[in-house]
Formats: C-alpha cells, structure tokens, sequence
C-alpha cells in the first residue's frame, strides 16, 4: 500500500452491498476514493473505479494509517453489522484527524455509541424504509429527506388543487408553513424560485417543513381536505 501524502475526498471502509454501492457512485461521479476491505474479491470488482483500493486484515490504526485514510476528507464506515468492529474502527478513524466520519449503524443503541465518540450516524435499512413507506401513504410523494428536528426534504407531484397557481398565489409558507426549495418549471428544475413561477400539474416541487405540515399539504394535494 502507498502511503497518501494529497488529500482523498473520500474513503469507504467495508464493501458490503452498502459500501460497494456508495464506493461505486462516488467513483463513477468522478469522485477520488479510496475503498479497504478483507475480501479480495471484493477490492479487485471495484478496482476498476477507483486504482486506490486495498484488502487490508485487521482495521486497527496502524494498518489504517499505512493505507492513508488520514489523508481522506470524509470517511464513511460501512460495517455496522460487526458492531465491535465498526466502533473501535470509527473510533481509530477520528483519533487520526478525519474531517468527517460517517459511520453506519443497525440499530439505535450502536448509533448512540458512534454519536458519543464524535461520528456521524446513518440508519440505511431504516432510511429507505421510511423512504418507501412515506411513497406508500402518499402518492403524490416521490422522494423523501428526514432531517433532524422532526423537519423532512420532499419531492412533491403537483396536481390539479393547485395547478396554473404563481408561488404567490399558492403561498405555502402562509398556509401550510412549508419553503419551497426547487421547481421543475417547463421541464427544468430550479432553485431560483420567484414570486411569478407558474406551478403546473404533474410537474415536481420540493419543500421543506415540519412532517405534519407536509402531510397537510400531501392532503390537500389529493384533494382529502
């Protein structure tokens, strides 16, 4: 392994469908990464993506170090099942002076524990299955952002309650208490929202907003209120 002197924008430890998924995207977006992992096989399908990608043994400091992950930007850990593991790496990973450290955890209790040390914490199953059950109860819901403080990112379709409307007109953040954040306006998105841009069924809207008020405002889209 060569020891990284420039700095990486990111580094991707565990290639699980997780890891290898994230590692994939990064790399095909142009991005640099550099990916470790125990299994070979593993390391040598994503290799070629990304030349810095190493099958490493034990993830203590030291084999940490020799890869070069301290000279990554962020860092996400993907090995939340082996929970011991994910720790004592996340914590190896922050102790070397990582910017950012993203670490994914299986349940609650593993999250507090990465939280307490200094890491980001990311639930994935968890994620996409409020992702998808928010497409369930709404079908005028085609993606979905939980953020901290009870406040979610949606991609709404327009519909007719609301259709040939100006965003004055429409005045969410009067009625519903929501922003509006992006607008698919003839077939572009954008986020240079004015008071005089026209909202046309079936085409998308992202806001954002307490989860009670988006769901008013789901309601009222389907026409339930």
């Amino acid at each position: 392994m060569l020891q990284h002197k420039s700095a990486i924008e990111f580094g991707i430890i565990g290639l699980g469908r997780f890891g290898f998924a994230l590692a994939k995207t990064l790399a095909e977006a142009g991005k640099e990464v550099l990916v470790l992992d125990n299994n070979e096989s593993k390391v040598k399908q994503i290799r070629h993506l990304t030349e810095n990608a190493f099958v490493v043994g034990p993830l203590d400091k030291e084999t940490l170090e020799d890869a070069g992950i301290q000279n990554c930007e962020t860092v996400v850990v993907c090995i939340g099942e082996k929970i011991d593991v994910c720790i004592l790496t996340t914590l190896n990973v922050i102790s070397m002076g990582v910017p950012r450290v993203i670490a994914k955890a299986i349940s609650h209790e593993q999250g507090l524990v990465l939280e307490k040390i200094g890491a980001e914490v990311i639930y994935p199953e968890n994620d996409m299955a409020i992702r998808l059950a928010n497409k369930l109860i709404a079908s005028n819901t085609l993606e979905s952002i939980e953020l901290k403080g009870n406040v979610t990112i949606t991609e709404l379709k327009l519909t007719s309650k609301i259709a040939g409307q100006t965003v004055l007109e429409a005045n969410l953040r009067q009625k519903f208490g929501l922003n509006i954040i992006a607008v698919e306006y003839d077939g572009n998105t954008t986020t240079e929202i004015t008071p005089d841009c026209i909202l046309n069924k079936d085409e998308k809207i992202v806001v954002i907003g307490k989860n009670e008020n988006i769901r008013k405002f789901e309601a009222f889209l389907a026409g339930k209120r």
